[in-house]
């Protein structure tokens, strides 16, 4: 069903959407009486505590989840800015702009004529109108309370429902036609902040003082994102519904009903993208003369074969997450196997579990692994540097500052340097006193992985000169690459990194005071669990702690109705 552009249409979905801001946000209190359990209800108001929006991941899980994958999401995404090394946090800050949102708006009009066509609108539209020509405002009300129940992830308000019902009803007696009422109506709940954002909303705890706890629905939509990276599913809300979120033993079968799904497997993919870095792949080049077996595809492919590696060991195997640096376990295509000089038996295009002799050099656990090796290198040439400093940010949680901006490049670009060797061009880094203090934290490590090239190929030189690998991390000498690996996987470093970023890509904010005495707790934990994801999870959101909030003076009607920039045409 093609519908037509209707900038009347953009003026209502922008007024929409500031009603919306504004009734999340006027009063510093929302009222969600149908949107808590009988119990909640009791205690009173709840108070808006946080807001985050959707990632782009998360948008078009839920979009499938809702509406079924073979419903396209079409459309650019603002980017979010990382905050402490995540963009998890950073969406806690994001906004939205008038591009921005001309862009959602686009993408939901997009995705709800799909919704209404012929093909799709008998499974996906519970109910038929008496007349197809009309509108149907019964059989409209119903679609948009059950629809709306997974994309604001509560119960609607009866006044939020006729929003869309009115809507629909306007539309459907200039176009003579209900589906496209649906359609108009549709398009106006996935433009909602409501759905755009997950909003937080808490009753004060009298237990503490200052201190708040997150309402049911708030704490099914805390647990879905982190353990599913999407909407949360009708068990979980009917469990909010009734009450079973506020018992520690209703939340612990919630809990341990998501880890032991499949499901579980896309909420690590998420964290381990996030936590690594991996939306620079939408931006990673290589030189197609230094490099031209490296085409897109070997990017998107080494990017998913970390991503299966991480998956497969810490789920699927729940294996020691140490052990991820030191495993030649891994899975290859045809087009990753030409890179990596090895046979595959399946063709191109398909994934096989794969395991790298001892000799190969790429068996040296992730840090081996074509994707971190590429994305940590210059479009040209490796970079010890970049490798270096990824190792001590991503997998040490230690901060590398930025080199100054008038470096001098040269020594180390330079293709006609006498230096023939990146660790003979380095020296003049570690030997100037403005460099010298990165540097050294950073070359020994990445020098290490020089014997693999800017695409992640293996080789023995370097214009003709042996390339050495050996170095030392915080102390611990090695060999080789495979020694880097044991080295990491001794230092204590390690696990504190991976709980600290996992425990706030869980919360969704930095840490405060409590949180890091929480933090430290963890960690504890995590060793006593034999340094298990899935334990570390399931201990997180089994945790009380992990749905109180601090509550905060500042008012947040302002940070509210801030949140989108609509444009109004």
């Amino acid at each position: 069903m093609q519908l037509k552009p209707r900038s009347l249409g953009l003026v209502l979905l922008g007024v929409v959407a500031i009603g919306a801001l504004a009734y999340v946000g006027v009063s510093h209190t929302v009222e969600t009486r149908s949107a808590q359990s009988e119990q909640e209800a009791a205690k009173g108001p709840s108070t808006l505590v946080g807001m985050r929006r959707l990632t782009e991941q998360q948008y078009r899980n839920t979009i499938a989840d809702v509406f079924g994958r073979k419903i396209a999401v079409v459309g650019r995404f603002d980017p979010l800015l990382r905050t402490e090394g995540l963009i998890g946090l950073g969406a806690g800050n994001a906004r939205i702009t008038p591009s921005g949102f001309q862009q959602y708006y686009d993408m939901a009009r997009n995705i709800a004529a799909q919704v209404v066509n012929e093909a799709n609108r008998g499974q996906l539209i519970s109910c038929k109108p008496k007349d197809p020509t009309a509108a149907d405002n019964e059989c409209a009300s119903a679609y948009f309370a059950s629809v709306g129940r997974f994309l604001y992830r509560r119960p609607l308000e009866a006044e939020e429902v006729q929003v869309a019902v009115k809507a629909a009803e306007s539309v459907a007696a200039v176009e003579h036609s209900f589906y496209a009422g649906i359609a108009e109506g549709l398009t106006t709940m996935l433009v909602s902040p409501r759905f755009l954002y997950v909003l937080e909303n808490a009753q004060p705890d009298k237990s503490q003082p200052n201190t708040a706890m997150l309402s049911a629905y708030s704490k099914a939509s805390k647990l879905s994102f982190l353990l599913w990276n999407t909407t949360p599913d009708e068990v979980l809300l009917d469990a909010a519904g009734r009450g079973e979120l506020a018992t520690s033993d209703g939340l612990a079968r919630q809990v341990d009903r998501m880890i032991a799904s499949p499901r579980i497997e896309q909420g690590v993919r998420a964290f381990a993208s996030d936590f690594l870095g991996f939306d620079a792949f939408a931006n990673l080049e290589k030189d197609s003369e230094i490099y031209p077996a490296y085409v897109p595809k070997v990017g998107r492919d080494a990017e998913e074969q970390m991503l299966l590696t991480i998956v497969d060991h810490l789920v699927v195997q729940n294996a020691d997450y140490r052990d991820l640096f030191t495993t030649r376990k891994t899975f290859m295509t045809g087009s990753l196997a030409r890179l990596y000089r090895t046979p595959v038996s399946r063709p191109d295009g398909l994934w096989e579990p794969y395991e790298f002799p001892p000799d190969d050099p790429h068996g040296a656990g992730i840090l081996s692994l074509m994707g971190f090796l590429s994305l940590n290198s210059h479009p040209g040439i490796s970079s010890p540097t970049l490798r270096g400093k990824a190792i001590r940010e991503r997998f040490l949680c230690q901060h590398v500052p930025d080199p100054p901006g008038d470096v001098d490049f040269s020594n180390f670009t330079d293709p006609k340097s006498p230096n023939l060797t990146a660790r003979d061009r380095l020296t003049a880094h570690r030997s100037n006193a403005t460099c010298a203090g990165c540097h050294k934290i950073t070359d020994p490590i990445g020098l290490s992985l020089e014997r693999f090239d800017g695409a992640g190929q293996a080789r023995t030189a370097e214009n003709g000169a042996k390339i050495e690998v050996a170095g030392d991390l915080d102390g611990v000498n090695y060999t080789d690459e495979a020694g880097l690996g044991k080295a990491m996987r001794s230092n204590p470093a390690v696990p504190t990194c991976v709980v600290n970023r996992l425990f706030q890509y869980a919360l969704g904010h930095p840490f405060d005071k409590n949180d890091r005495q929480t933090a430290t707790l963890l960690e504890k934990a995590f060793e006593k669990d034999g340094y298990k994801v899935p334990a570390l999870l399931k201990r997180i959101t089994r945790d009380e702690n992990f749905f109180r909030v601090t509550l905060n003076p500042e008012n947040r009607v302002a940070e509210a109705q801030s949140a989108v920039s609509v444009p109004v045409q």
